[in-house]
């Protein structure tokens, strides 16, 4: 049993390095989990995270739920503008302007949406959110699977957030569960990405684009 030890001492050590700030993100997330569209707290902006597109750059079925959560609560005035942000990395696969033409298409005015080009993972969404376009009140738009992880790092960026999550039933199930399976190494990044103070991708200088849309709306 000695010798056994300082083995068992650490396999425990690797299980609370890795396990546990993934249960730190996750249960940090939750506190701040709206039950339904009625208990969303009324914010100044709404985040949307990119989701992928169609083959024909459509958002994709994901990411179309997560816009018509952000379409509804503008329609309802609880939000008075809407940031989309996504990856643009290459010019054949642009997240934010298939987001923003969506959004016109359904009703919101181009002069509410505000579109950010880098927001390539949570963390860089959610830092460039609080740094660049100066958001620091906001309502979080995801798959619930997501969104614990996404109202962490927003948290973690200086955002003072509430989520709402859309559905993630698919038609692929076993999808589905790789998605979900997905969150626990995203998790641990999360954790390590706030702790290091990672700086996102493409950082850039501050923007006015949000409070500029604000002002505009008449938001108060």
């Amino acid at each position: 049993m000695k010798l056994r030890s300082p083995w068992l001492w650490a396999l425990a050590a690797v299980l609370a390095a890795t396990v546990g700030p993934m249960i730190w993100v996750q249960a940090i997330g939750q506190r701040e989990v709206a039950p339904n569209r009625q208990a969303v707290r009324r914010a100044p902006v709404a985040i949307v995270f990119g989701a992928g597109l169609k083959p024909g750059g459509a958002p994709s079925v994901y990411l179309a739920r997560r816009l018509e959560a952000a379409r509804s609560l503008y329609a309802a005035g609880e939000v008075g503008v809407i940031l989309v942000s996504g990856d643009n990395g290459t010019p054949a696969h642009d997240e934010p302007t298939a987001m923003r033409d969506w959004l016109v298409s359904h009703g919101v005015p181009d002069a509410a949406i505000v579109r950010d080009f880098a927001g390539f993972d949570t963390h860089d969404t959610c830092v460039r959110a609080h740094d660049v376009f100066g958001v620091d009140d906001a309502v979080l738009l995801t798959q619930d699977y997501h969104l614990r992880r996404a109202l962490f790092s927003c948290e973690a960026a200086g955002v003072r957030a509430t989520g709402l999550g859309v559905s993630s039933s698919s038609v692929s199930p076993m999808q589905a569960f790789v998605w979900r399976l997905r969150e626990l190494p995203a998790s641990w990044k999360a954790w390590w990405d706030a702790t290091t103070g990672r700086t996102p991708r493409f950082d850039g200088p501050p923007e006015t684009a949000v409070s500029d849309a604000l002002r505009q709306s008449g938001w108060t």
